[in-house]
Order: C-alpha cells, then sequence, then structure tokens
C-alpha cells in the first residue's frame, strides 16, 4: 500500500509521518525550506507522546504520485483547484483521496475535478504547527481524524483509510453524516480563525478577553444561523460548549494566524467568504464575519503583492 501526502505541512506532515512510523510507505509532497530540510534530515515529529525521525520520498514533483494507492489531500484550500488539476492525468485509476481540509467547499472543487467515487471527506482535530523547516510539533491530547464517503464515493476507499489509520494507531471515527462534521468544525474555525488572524490573538485571548469573546460569539451566532438556512443539522451540544471545549486550545495559533505570520495567504474564502456567499443564498445576513472578512481579503491582498514582489523583482 503505497501512500502520497499531498501538502506535507502540519497536518499532512503529522499523519503521514504517524504512517511513516507504522512502516508504511509514504511520499511527502512539500516546498521551499520545508521540503530542503526534510530531504536533508527527514521529517522530525515531536508530540506530547514522543519524539521520532519519519522517513520517506521527500519531493516537490507531483508526478510521484503514480504509484500511490492513497492520497492524503492537505494543500491550503487557495490550491485546491490548480493543484486537483495538475494531479488529474497523474492518479492511478482506483486511487482513492482523504481530504482534511478546512472548509466545506473543497469536496466540490475535488469531486468535479477528480471524481466523486474516490474522494473521502474528513476532518482532522488537532493541534499542530510547522516549528521551523522540517519539524512539526503537536501541541495537545487532541488527535483524531473523522472521515466518511459521500454520496457516490466507493465504500471500499473508506474501508482503505480505515485500515491504514489503524496500522498506524491514529484515532479515527467513521461517520455517516460527514458534511455535517465538517461544518461542525467549520463552525469553530470560523469562530477562531478570522478573528484571531485579524487581532493577532491566541484562541485564549478569545476566550478570556470580553470585547474579543463578544465578538467570536456574534460570529458563531451568525454561521450557526446561515447552517440552519441550509438544512444543516449541527450538534446543539457542539454549539453549546464550543467555547469550553476550546478550553484544551487556548495556547494554540490558528491556522490562519499561522499563516499571517508567515507570509502566506490565508484561507480566507472558505472559512469566511463561502459562509457570507451561503448566507446571501438562503437570505440570512453575516454583518459581523463580513467585516472581519474584508479586513482579511485586505490583508491577503498585501501579503499576495509582498509575495510577488520577491518572485519577480524590479530592476
Amino acid at each position: 500500500m503505497k501512500i502520497a501526502v499531498v501538502g506535507a505541512g502540519a497536518v499532512g506532515g503529522y499523519y503521514g509521518g504517524m504512517l511513516s512510523k507504522a512502516g508504511l510507505d509514504v511520499t511527502f509532497i512539500a516546498r521551499g525550506k520545508h521540503l530542503e530540510a526534510m530531504k536533508h534530515s527527514g521529517l522530525h515529529i515531536h508530540s506530547l507522546q514522543d519524539s521520532f525521525i519519519a522517513e520517506g520520498t521527500f519531493t516537490n514533483d507531483l508526478k510521484k504520485i503514480k504509484e500511490a494507492d492513497l492520497l492524503l489531500f492537505t494543500v491550503k484550500s487557495t490550491e485546491t483547484k490548480e493543484t486537483a488539476e495538475t494531479i488529474r492525468p497523474l492518479l492511478k485509476k482506483d486511487a482513492a483521496i482523504l481530504t482534511l481540509q478546512n472548509g466545506v467547499d473543497n469536496e466540490e472543487l475535488l469531486t468535479n475535478t477528480l471524481g466523486s467515487d474516490r474522494i473521502v471527506s474528513g476532518s482532522s482535530y488537532i493541534s499542530a504547527s510547522v516549528e521551523r523547516p522540517g519539524v512539526i510539533r503537536q501541541y495537545s491530547n487532541l488527535e483524531k481524524i473523522i472521515f466518511g464517503g459521500l454520496p457516490e464515493t466507493n465504500s471500499r476507499h473508506v474501508e482503505s483509510f480505515v485500515h491504514v489509520l489503524q496500522i498506524a494507531n491514529i484515532d479515527h471515527e467513521v461517520s455517516t453524516s460527514i458534511i455535517e462534521k465538517k461544518w461542525e468544525k467549520l463552525l469553530w474555525n470560523a469562530t477562531f480563525n478570522p478573528l484571531t488572524a485579524a487581532s493577532s490573538a491566541s484562541v485564549g485571548d478569545v476566550l478570556d478577553k470580553k470585547p474579543l469573546r463578544r465578538t467570536a460569539e456574534a460570529v458563531l451566532a451568525e454561521v450557526v444561523n446561515v447552517a440552519s438556512g441550509l438544512g444543516v443539522n449541527l450538534n446543539d451540544s457542539w454549539v453549546k460548549q464550543i467555547f469550553s471545549l476550546s478550553e484544551v486550545a487556548r495556547n494554540h495559533k490558528t491556522s490562519m494566524l499561522q499563516d499571517l505570520e508567515k507570509g502566506k495567504k490565508m484561507e480566507v474564502e472558505s472559512i469566511c467568504g463561502y459562509i457570507i456567499k451561503k448566507g446571501k443564498e438562503v437570505g440570512i445576513d453575516t454583518p459581523v464575519l463580513e467585516t472581519i472578512y474584508a479586513i482579511l481579503c485586505s490583508i491577503n491582498d498585501r501579503i499576495e503583492s509582498k509575495n510577488t514582489e520577491k518572485a519577480y523583482p524590479s530592476n
């Protein structure tokens, strides 16, 4: 069983490392300094329970996925469409893909581009970051993947991912209502990610500081209203406990804030824009989220301009 991790950052790198540690054949697709460090010294993973060096094939060549039976698709949502179109002609006929990306819009892009029978949808519940090139640190005991097939997914593909996750002793749960589960994850992301990025705050800051807490509560209410308008059945206990359950991640920097601090474009559209768009479709206003969205779009534009200047410096 050959596995490829497409986007070996914090999430993909961590789970790919766990699979490699269990003796599975893993190819890590990455780029930049992170890739060079892994090529030189392997992928160093530190968690609360263990530290180890994951081995495997480290490359930026997407052609290396040609032999992969299973793919973990963990690129940023800003890169979903381009990456999917690139790998489409390279995939084995029966290769299965598990997406662990933020948001709920990536599944549509992937099924339209790569075929609906091979896509397995999932959410990763983990607090991790690329501490420095070649090094991933996992910060809490929370470490779980919830996944399941879409209506047209071949059930055999779900079973294949269950098999390898069991081998690697990765905590997982198969859900028969995975889109609802993805919305629950999106609910957390939309409540904490945009606000922490816009205010350079940790999750703990949002929990403790009244102005931030009130803003987060307003965003939460807006997202719940949009989900309800779309007919998505959210777990009431999860909604009611979202702040108390987030205590475990109080020292965590959200993925948006991590991207911002590294000068990378943030996943503004998948986490904010999608909800605003769907709200308009069902006639539900999201004024607080729209305000934060406007701020983050402006920041993203500046990041993109700076990155373009670095790539194509003027004479």
